[in-house]
């Protein structure tokens, strides 16, 4: 189906992520798994490694959420981009330029 996340991959180059925070997130989780196994395996007590895990997962929740602020920022920034700038009298709206009668002004009905 045309727009899923599959068919992205599918189309995506061999080298080239299509989403590379998720990617990043994925690596992350799984150092949060392995940095504690191996500190157990090193003679780290349990308390030690379980506080180590949690401060990666910490850290890794914060960066996960900087990482897709930081992707929202730059599609706004991309789609503002690509808005055509109207130009100096392009402009929208009545004013005192563009023949509009105000209210209150005194007109001579001769």
């Amino acid at each position: 189906m045309p727009g899923t996340r599959e068919s992205v991959r599918a189309d995506a180059t061999e080298g080239e992520s299509p989403d590379p925070v998720s990617d990043v997130v994925r690596w992350a989780a799984f150092s949060c798994v392995l940095v504690p196994i191996v500190l157990l395996m090193c003679g780290q007590s349990f308390g030690g490694a379980a506080g180590t895990a949690a401060g990666l997962v910490a850290v890794t929740c914060a960066c996960h959420a900087l990482l897709r602020q930081s992707e929202r920022s730059a599609a706004r920034v991309a789609a503002e981009q690509t808005v055509p700038h109207r130009g100096r009298r392009g402009r929208t709206g009545t004013g005192s330029h563009r023949g509009a009668r105000h209210p209150g002004a005194v007109h001579p009905l001769d």
